[in-house]
């Protein structure tokens, strides 16, 4: 079977990454993140940002946005997000056992933006004894259907937020295909969201992500909160290393750069040269076909590993990894059902 385009989970470090965590080994460094790799590998990102921030690597995207979660909502309240969001429909509950009973309110909106208006009406329920109230909210940039929030998008989401007090979370776990396809890092202080986690996994890291809080009035006891999760990692810098490996070279953003072209590739040969239609605008590195069933079964049964997604579409993801000649290749594959 073939998994170039299974995920961009599916793809090997990138190059810069390796070097990074090689870099990461040489000689001893102090534990549990107070070495120096990890100190430069956040100073990359805070000047990415252009915000100070106080910043964490930790084991998995799941892990960040769900501890991130619990920081901004009590056991008994929810979080805002779409209903298509990761938090809500492929973490297994972990918000809610992070945060002891935090819970989700799923919001429609196309290609996996949160629909403004609502969001609004969600803000206007009456609060009740017998549900949980929404304290915060959540986004994803790149969305789960691999469309690009604009930055005039995200404050209309953001703004009747914050007025309310409530927290903002920001999963950017492909947030560097977000970048490359033009959004500006620095936005994600200015908006005001409080928590980012900073996707480095999917970028071509290893399985890692960087919890920012940008809000630092948050990071209390948070070392403390992170031990208890089981997210302290005792050899730190092997945490960070890949980060600071694509961070400085600026593999990070060229590797995404690479995906979204390879994405945009795949989507003009289907759209000209077979007769399935794409499901949403692509914009980052993933492209949905409306494909049947049958059609879907024969591509599989060709060696090509594509998954139906939570609309019936069938997904495809580039990564920094993904081959011109491959995607050329599966469009053979494709124009041939």
């Amino acid at each position: 079977m073939r998994y170039d385009f299974g995920s961009d989970n599916t793809a090997g470090m990138a190059p810069a990454a390796l070097q990074g965590l090689i870099d990461a080994n040489t000689g001893p460094a102090r534990a549990y993140g107070a070495d120096d790799v990890t100190a430069r590998a956040a100073e990359q990102i805070r000047q990415r940002l252009d915000a100070d921030a106080d910043i964490r690597f930790v084991f998995s995207g799941t892990a960040a946005n769900a501890i991130a979660l619990s920081m901004l909502a009590a056991p008994h309240e929810a979080v805002l997000a779409h209903h298509s969001a990761h938090v809500c429909t492929d973490e297994t509950g972990a918000p809610g056992f992070f945060g002891h009973g935090v819970g989700l309110i799923g919001l429609p909106g196309l290609s996996g933006r949160i629909d403004a208006r609502a969001l609004e009406a969600a803000l206007a329920e009456p609060e009740v004894g017998h549900r949980q109230p929404p304290a915060a909210l959540s986004v994803t940039q790149s969305t789960e259907y691999g469309t690009v929030y604009a930055a005039e998008d995200l404050r209309r989401l953001i703004e009747p937020v914050k007025a309310r007090g409530y927290g903002v979370h920001m999963d950017g776990a492909r947030l560097a295909n977000a970048v490359a396809a033009g959004f500006d890092l620095k936005e994600v202080a200015r908006l005001g969201v409080d928590i980012l986690v900073f996707g480095g996994a999917k970028a071509g890291g290893l399985c890692t992500e960087a919890i920012v809080l940008l809000d630092k009035s948050l990071g209390r006891r948070l070392d403390n909160r992170l031990k208890q999760s089981g997210q302290t990692a005792s050899k730190g810098r092997f945490l960070s290393g890949p980060f600071l490996g694509m961070l400085e070279g600026r593999a990070w953003e060229d590797g995404a750069a690479h995906a979204n072209l390879m994405a945009q590739r795949l989507a003009t040969g289907i759209a000209t040269r077979s007769p399935w239609a794409l499901a949403h605008p692509v914009e980052a590195n993933a492209v949905f076909v409306r494909m049947p069933a049958m059609a879907h079964a024969r591509l599989n049964d060709l060696g090509w590993a594509c998954y139906r997604f939570d609309d019936g579409s069938v997904r495809f993801v580039c990564s920094w990894a993904t081959q011109e000649a491959v995607v050329d290749e599966l469009l053979e594959a494709i124009a041939g059902l």
